[in-house]
């Protein structure tokens, strides 16, 4: 729709012109910082390396569409600007905190330089909250209720919203996310992909259809054939349906890429399937972890098959948006 390219031009103007703001800068409109009762961010603590650096954990609100919106958001004691930032979006049912805790991506962020956020879906579900994924029902069968947010639309102001507060890279902002926030991550690939320059979804890989892309978007994917609640050869709820191996595909045919795969296995139990000759600079990478269910690997009490943030964030570095 016209309103919503509108707002999403907007806001890449926004973040393209704020990415080397201080972190310590006051936060814009519609950005502002949830303090505890001792003045201190309110998701995690200050923590000092061996450096003598600090990594910041702080929980920032964005007003998206009316509505405020949580982002925690970690940033690392070796923070060098300008830096990536890597969204690391909950499943179904989930939230912020959730994710922050189960994914592990706090300590690569501190090893590796990175800010790492984690947003909070807007529609209630369980304990916890859902994404508004374009034209999907929700884990449960039931629609999305009406009036719900547009989460496309709040992912664009929150990338201008943390541009403006952080020292962020515009060419390097990624999107992960796992179950339910990989089908939103799979989603941004597409309807963000001039402001997001690849995406790893983690069991929840989806092409969606249309893809309004205005470029071929790198991808990297993981997922274990035995995930029940995700199935990897399709079927399953009616948000699911086709195979991981389709949806690897779908990608692969929108980027460009030679349609024949290439497999290897990095690791014991783990293939991997690589689309190359894509255009731009994408390429597409499944990794198949044998006997996994639906899990996070290399997180605290996953399978350690493989680690998948370490191999996702080599992925990025190699991937910043083109010029």
């Amino acid at each position: 729709m016209d309103w919503r390219r509108e707002i999403l031009t907007l806001v890449l103007l926004v973040s393209a012109c704020s990415h080397t703001a201080s972190p310590n800068a006051a936060p814009p409109a519609g950005a502002n910082e949830e303090a505890g009762a001792a003045g201190r961010p309110s998701s995690g603590e200050d923590a000092a390396s061996e450096t003598g650096g600090i990594a910041k954990t702080e929980t920032i609100t964005v007003t998206a569409g009316g509505q405020p919106r949580i982002i925690i958001v970690h940033s690392p004691p070796n923070l060098n600007a300008p830096a990536s930032l890597v969204f690391n979006l909950h499943g179904s049912g989930g939230t912020a905190a959730d994710q922050e805790a189960f994914s592990g991506m706090d300590q690569a962020a501190d090893a590796r330089g990175f800010i790492a956020a984690y947003p909070q879906g807007a529609i209630a579900l369980g304990g916890g909250f859902a994404w508004n994924v374009p034209g999907q029902p929700l884990v449960d069968g039931s629609a999305v209720p009406p009036g719900a947010a547009d989460d496309v639309v709040f992912f664009a102001q929150a990338i201008a919203a943390l541009a403006q507060r952080y020292p962020v890279d515009p060419s390097r902002i990624y999107a992960a996310g796992f179950s339910g926030g990989a089908r939103m991550a799979s989603q941004l690939g597409c309807d963000l992909s001039g402001m997001v320059a690849a995406v790893a979804p983690v069991a929840g890989l989806r092409f969606p259809s249309p893809c309004n892309g205005v470029r071929p978007v790198p991808v990297v994917a993981f997922h274990g054939t035995a995930d029940t609640t995700n199935p990897y050869d399709g079927g399953g709820p009616p948000y699911w349906t086709y195979s991981v191996q389709t949806a690897a595909e779908e990608w692969a045919m929108h980027d460009g890429c030679g349609l024949t795969p290439s497999t290897s296995q990095p690791a014991s139990g783990v293939q991997l399937t690589s689309y190359v000759g894509c255009a731009g600079v994408a390429t597409v990478e499944l990794y198949t972890i044998a006997g996994a269910g639906h899990e996070w690997p290399g997180a605290a009490q996953q399978t350690s098959a493989i680690d998948a943030t370490a191999v996702m964030w080599t992925f990025f570095s190699a991937h910043p948006l083109p010029p």
